[in-house]
Formats: structure tokens, sequence, C-alpha cells
């Protein structure tokens, strides 16, 4: 039964390479891993762990484009293609992602990884993770509303762009933070079926500027000053928005309306 109308989808948020600035596509195809092509590739140091966002923005002005199909990346700038390429896996990886969980994958071969490194000024590797989705932090979907971004602004009285939460699903409607009360129950998202899971922890990613990647804004201090500390599959932290799963896949647009307890 419809309990939340007129909550619709209001921003779709996907990177080819985790890491990199987020693009938002009209529509999507949610699978059980995720948004197709979805964090399909990542980039790890010298020790073979996962170097996001967290730990650098040198690539947040920088957007992915993967054709699976042609085996083809293409990176961009806001001034035009930076490089494209057929990819090329080689040698294989097992990364480490913060230490709750390790992603295979295969080093990218070519001009790659002299890219990320020389933009990150540290030693880096791209790396084309195993499955589909592979890049994929916990969860193959989470859903943000734009009240709860809304009601964060309020409160600190500054502007905040909800990209800087790089949320897969956005939606419009509800009172702030309603998706917090979700946890176990099905969402109907356009085409797709989705449980709703726990709490999102987040981390310094959130403090980047999502157009330039400076660390700008103390987002986490914002959310904490008013929401405080909860719990979460990583432990105890700053939470904001939620994870979800895949229960049956399909199509998701801009504009699709969100149903609630939905089969």
């Amino acid at each position: 039964m419809p309990a939340l109308p007129p909550a619709r989808v209001s921003l779709l948020t996907v990177s080819a390479i985790k890491g990199l600035g987020v693009v938002h596509p009209r529509e999507i195809e949610l699978t059980p891993t995720g948004a197709s092509g979805d964090r399909a590739f990542f980039l790890v140091d010298e020790n073979d762990a996962l170097i996001s966002v967290t730990r650098t923005g040198a690539w947040l002005g920088l957007t992915a484009e993967y054709d699976r199909a042609a085996g083809r990346l293409t990176v961009g700038s806001p001034g035009g293609t930076l490089l494209s390429e057929e990819v090329k896996p080689s040698e294989p990886v097992l990364a480490d992602f913060y230490g709750y969980r390790s992603a295979s994958g295969r080093v990218v071969e070519g001009p790659w990884s002299d890219l990320f490194s020389t933009l990150a000024n540290r030693a880096v590797r791209l790396v084309l993770a195993d499955g589909e989705n592979g890049g994929v932090d916990v969860r193959p979907a989470t859903l943000l509303g734009d009240e709860s971004v809304a009601e964060l602004a309020r409160r600190a009285g500054v502007d905040v762009d909800p990209r800087r939460f790089r949320m897969l699903i956005g939606f419009s409607g509800g009172a702030p933070h309603t998706e917090d009360t979700w946890e176990g129950r099905s969402l109907g998202v356009g085409e797709a079926l989705v449980r709703v899971e726990g709490p999102v922890k987040r981390c310094g990613t959130v403090t980047r500027n999502p157009s330039g990647g400076a660390a700008d804004l103390r987002v986490l201090r914002l959310i904490k000053d008013y929401r405080g500390l909860g719990e979460s599959v990583f432990g105890r932290g700053v939470n904001f928005g939620v994870y979800a799963d895949v229960i049956r896949p399909g199509r998701v647009r801009v504009g699709d309306e969100l149903e609630l307890d939905a089969t």
C-alpha cells in the first residue's frame, strides 16, 4: 500500500570508478549488486588498500564512463576527455576495503595508473573489480531524503550540496530522516524492489567539495551537533542516510514514486 505519496526519486548518483566525481543519469538499471556500471573500478595504494574520497579529493573533478560491452573506459574533466582506451586487466589484486571486507580485481594496464598517481601525487593503481559493482562499500543501494539534507542545511545555517553524500538514490517527500524509520521494510522504487537496511556511517568524504575536492565544510560535526552519534555496521559514529538490498532488480528513473511495504 502506498504510504509515502508523493515521495519520488529526485536524484540518481553513480561513478564508474570509486573515488572519482559522480554523475547523475536520468535512469539506472538496478541489479542485485547495484546500479549497472556503478563502482566497476577502484583505486589502491602500494599496499593494495583502497584509496577513496576519504583519503584524497584529487580525483573529484574527474568523471568516468565505462562501456562494458566494448571494454572501453573514458575519463573526462570539465575541459574534455583526458583518456579513453580499451581496458586491459593484468595481475590479480585482493584489496582491503577499510578492514571491513576484501575486494578482488585485476590491475588495469596502460597509462591509467600514471594519470591517477600524478593527480594524487602518490603511487596508485587502477583496478577492475572481478564482480559487477565490486567497488560498492557495503550494500548495493543507498537512500537519502532531500528533506534530510535540507534539515541539515537549516540547522547548520549553510548550504549543503547533496552530492557530498554520494548516495545512489535521493528522493523528495516525507519528513526529515524518514528513511531512518524504514529499516527491515520493503520499498518499491520504480520497477525495482529493495529492502531497507541500517544507517550509513559517514566518513570524511562528506567534508569535501564535490566539485573541487577540497575539505571545505565540517559536515560530520554539523550532523553530530543535532543528531548525535548512533550505531551502524561500522560501529558507533555519525549516521546519515540508509543502506538497502535489492530484492527485485529493475529500472529506476528520476520521478518514479516510492512505495513503502511494496511486494
